[in-house]
């Protein structure tokens, strides 16, 4: 006796139906019949993304061991549903046997600092492994990820230390630059301010110089019969009293005053007394 049997299929999936254990046709989405028991609904298969992810363990070329976690997104082919339901019991079994076979044969042909850098093209090999094979079971492989590469704790550390070494080293090379170009700075101000202090001392000098010699140039034209000696004397002496006025006139000068003489004896008597009569 055969009885009519109703069930649904959801959006995004396909039903497959069998006829006495034999393929039969596919059921799309919506109310679906088999006549029992004559039919049967044995599967669905779902046309959504799936992803699955796989922590793969392995060494380098520098003998580092390092977990790297591959995510695959598959899907199944809308023209292949027949394939993909009878060819593999397991899809992501075998899915996750390729990541193992790709990623164990090219992670220890490179150094650790030359995995991170090729992580795209780790990742772009698995998608081109996994999609040679995955097509002839009706899948479709969207995208291959690799998103984690997780070496030993203690490798890790040993690279930061490194990193902030080369770090530290520099900082040291640019504060010592620094320090360098500060004292050469400070070199050369010191220089420019002693060279412009002897400008300024020569042209003192020289201001001078030409000050006596306008001075006797127009004594001797005002005083007949001077010679240039008496002139010269005549203004060592101003000069010679403008200095006593001046050490006279600061009141923290503790400076003796003694008397020039060609006598010994009673003349540096007297210049003492009257020194000391100063007082």
């Amino acid at each position: 006796m055969c009885i009519p049997c109703f069930f649904t299929i959801s959006t995004s999936e396909v039903g497959i139906i069998e006829t006495f254990g034999k393929y039969s046709r596919l059921v799309h989405p919506g109310l679906g019949c088999v006549i029992c028991p004559a039919e049967q609904l044995v599967g669905r298969v779902s046309f959504r993304v799936q992803q699955i992810d796989v922590r793969v363990e392995t060494k380098t070329l520098d003998n580092v061991f390092l977990t790297a976690v591959v995510s695959v997104q598959y899907q199944v082919l809308r023209e292949k549903v027949f394939e993909a339901f009878y060819s593999l019991t397991n899809p992501a079994q075998q899915i996750t046997a390729h990541i193992y076979d790709v990623m164990r044969a090219q992670l220890p042909t490179l150094e650790l600092d030359a995995v991170f850098e090729a992580k795209e093209e780790l990742a772009l090999a698995v998608k081109n492994a996994l999609s040679k094979t995955m097509t002839e079971y009706g899948y479709q492989i969207l995208q291959a990820l690799i998103t984690d590469l997780d070496p030993d704790q203690r490798v890790k550390n040993a690279m930061n230390e490194i990193n902030s070494s080369k770090r530290l080293k520099f900082a040291v090379a640019e504060r010592a630059e620094g320090d360098k170009i500060l004292k050469v700075k400070s070199a050369e101000a010191e220089a420019e301010a002693k060279y412009l202090s002897g400008v300024g001392v020569a042209k003192q000098r020289k201001a001078i110089v030409d000050g006596l010699r306008t001075s006797i140039v127009d004594f001797s034209d005002g005083v007949k019969g001077t010679s240039s000696k008496d002139i010269m004397d005549l203004l060592l002496l101003t000069q010679y009293f403008d200095c006593i006025r001046d050490v006279g006139q600061e009141g923290h000068c503790k400076t003796t005053f003694v008397p020039s003489s060609r006598s010994t004896g009673d003349d540096m008597r007297n210049a003492l007394l009257q020194a000391g009569a100063a007082k």
